[in-house]
């Protein structure tokens, strides 16, 4: 794709909410935007509904996951985010379910964002690239969060107060991209959030998603194609 896009919207808004499925999910591109937006003094919080715990295939789920939940908090400090958020939805089994959408509801409306990114719920990555359903199911139940956050009729018993402040929600990854972040100042701290991610990325053995440096740029290049030439990460944005 060739078309051009759009400056991603940066001053309507204070305070992000990301909702991933996993550790490591927003540090394929996504981190280089949040490090450049907590440097604006934005307030930035990651609610990631799983601990990763099935993602490393040489290591128990009882032992990777707390691995990848100091790996995640760790990657999260280098780009500016202090607080993470881990729900107890079973890794590579995430259901659309109406448990998942209270858990994201609840987040919403505690941390009361005006911006929620998320990642790719599309069934692809691209031509030729398949998306996993633990993506998809968070994608797509995030979207439905951010309704069930404003009505305070759902999910009463959380006691919390229903949130509609959401402006607009961005998913990282996706295939349908709209506008892009220009990352030119802060693609070295993605790249060093991606790095944190050591066990798992050792786990990956050779693949080329486990060489953050030369895979990070090269999608930010990519992206410049798309954005005036500016290293770049983008996100499909859709107003809510």
């Amino acid at each position: 794709m060739t078309t051009p896009l759009f400056e991603f919207p940066e001053d309507d808004w204070t305070r992000a909410l990301a909702i991933v499925a996993h550790p490591d999910d927003l540090e394929y591109g996504a981190a280089g935007a949040i490090a450049r937006w907590t440097a604006q003094g934005k307030d930035i919080t990651y609610y990631l509904a799983s601990k990763g715990e099935a993602g490393m295939d040489d290591t128990p789920p009882a032992e990777a996951g707390p691995i990848r939940v100091a790996e995640q908090i760790a990657s999260a400090r280098i780009v500016g985010v202090d607080v993470v958020e881990f729900g107890d939805h079973p890794d590579g089994l995430i259901e659309h379910s109406v448990a998942l959408r209270r858990d994201l509801a609840a987040a919403i409306r505690r941390h009361q964002p005006e911006l929620v990114i998320t990642i790719n719920h599309h069934p692809t990555w691209g031509p030729g690239a398949l998306n996993m359903a633990d993506h998809r199911n968070v994608g797509n139940a995030t979207f439905d969060a951010v309704r069930d956050a404003a009505n305070r009729w759902l999910f009463s018993d959380l006691r919390l107060e229903p949130w509609s402040g959401v402006r607009r929600v961005a998913v990282a990854g996706s295939p349908e991209a709209t506008h892009a972040v220009d990352i030119t100042d802060t693609l070295d701290k993605s790249i060093a959030s991606l790095n944190a991610h050591e066990a798992y990325l050792e786990a990956l053995g050779a693949h080329p998603m486990a060489e953050p440096s030369e895979f990070l740029r090269a999608l930010a290049l990519q992206t410049a194609q798309r954005f005036s030439g500016r290293h770049a990460t983008s996100f499909e944005v859709l107003s809510m």
